[in-house]
């Protein structure tokens, strides 16, 4: 089965921060040493096949995603771990780092299958119940469950910290101005408070890394049951989050360029400039990444009326329009294929237009690019 680990690695403690040449020869070391990876040797002589990583460098750390295919969750991640931990001791220049964390983020359905799946001497208990249990009493953050007030905190404090991450958006873009946090004649000041505005901002980062894990995680279920959504028995996480209208159409090829536009939109929030949405694809994968951060918000009760209004703030800056709120509406089908509604202007949303950029002056990945998508639909200006 395919498990996509995520590995925390920070700079050692009072070590000055990474500036950009440091973050790149970071992200070359790493990666030269994973690539050279088929598979990792695992317990009782079974290998973990190593598939894929994606490497994520800010000033205090990195964090690498493995894609990997084990028989089971634990061993997937003890792989993972020594292979890290390998690698950073025998790598001069980060051999005082430190891994802070190397787990499978656990959605219900995944972590099931892998209860089934886990064998062997070493493996937890029998009953499915009780290995799950086990599993989650050695988490940090417990994955189901009401939090307790020091997790609830924790994750406050590390939320306010990963917001910094999101270079693309200043916390304006949340509704806090810091130049107005005194209310002027007319009583105007920020919209919301300077906590409420970070907890956004990183609830939308740490939505990043849930939507590229599940992302990755649903295309290898289907690669393993498929054709399609609509045909195979697998549970996924973030592609049953699209319209339902097309859900026949959501196979292997589909995802794959899916993945791949997402993982080139979540880029860009990271970077200086973000710049428009480009394509139908973008504005659903921000419309479910919107929804990771607001679930990640509301599952530790930071979910309050002003981290809402935040979050609807960033909406309003992120998106032109809401044209594609309406592949959610039945009675909208093809709508933007009716000369009638021409005047309004509605991008193309057919599935088929999904990944073409809506002027020539917005792109797309190469790999998702429809071939005749070079020239743009022109249906949308530059904001």
């Amino acid at each position: 089965m395919t498990y996509v680990v995520t590995v925390d690695a920070e700079v050692p403690e009072g070590a000055p921060e990474l500036d950009a040449l440091q973050r790149e020869g970071v992200i070359n070391l790493l990666g030269k040493h994973l690539d050279q990876l088929d598979a990792i040797e695992g317990p009782d002589d079974l290998e973990v096949d190593v598939l894929d990583r994606v490497i994520a460098v800010y000033p205090g750390g990195a964090i690498v995603k493995v894609f990997v295919d084990a028989p089971a969750l634990e061993m997937a991640e003890e792989a993972v771990q020594a292979v890290m931990t390998d690698i950073l001791e025998r790598t001069e220049l980060l051999a005082d780092w430190t891994i802070a964390r190397c787990e499978v983020e656990l959605h219900d359905g995944i972590a099931q299958q892998s209860l089934d799946a886990a064998d062997g001497p070493d493996a937890p208990a029998l009953d499915p119940a009780e290995r799950a249990r086990l599993h989650r009493e050695a988490r940090t953050e417990s994955s189901s469950g009401k939090p307790d007030e020091a997790e609830v905190e924790a994750m406050r404090s590390k939320l306010r910290t990963m917001g910094t991450q999101l270079h693309a958006f200043s916390l304006d873009s949340f509704g806090y101005t810091e130049d107005k946090e005194e209310e002027d004649e007319e009583g105007y000041g920020p919209l919301v408070s300077e906590e409420s505005a970070e907890i956004a901002a990183g609830a939308l980062v740490y939505g990043i890394h849930l939507l590229v894990d599940e992302l990755f995680a649903d295309l290898g279920r289907l690669e393993n049951d498929g054709p399609n959504v609509a045909e195979s028995d697998e549970v996924f996480m973030v592609l049953e989050g699209l319209p339902e209208r097309y859900v026949l159409k959501y196979d292997v090829l589909f995802v794959r360029r899916l993945v791949t536009t997402a993982v080139c939109m979540t880029a860009r929030l990271t970077q200086p400039d973000f710049g428009p949405l480009t394509c139908v694809a973008e504005e659903l994968l921000m419309r479910l990444l919107l929804t990771e951060a607001e679930v990640t918000a509301d599952l530790y009760g930071l979910l309050g009326d002003e981290v809402r209004q935040a979050f609807e703030i960033f909406a309003d800056e992120v998106y032109e329009d809401m044209d594609h709120e309406w592949l959610y509406q039945p009675s909208a089908d093809g709508i933007d294929e009716d000369p009638a509604f021409a005047h309004m202007r509605i991008a193309p949303m057919g599935i088929n237009d999904w990944f073409k950029p809506f002027n020539s002056e917005r792109s797309v990945h190469v790999y998702a690019a429809d071939d005749d998508s070079d020239a743009g639909t022109e249906s949308k200006t530059e904001g």
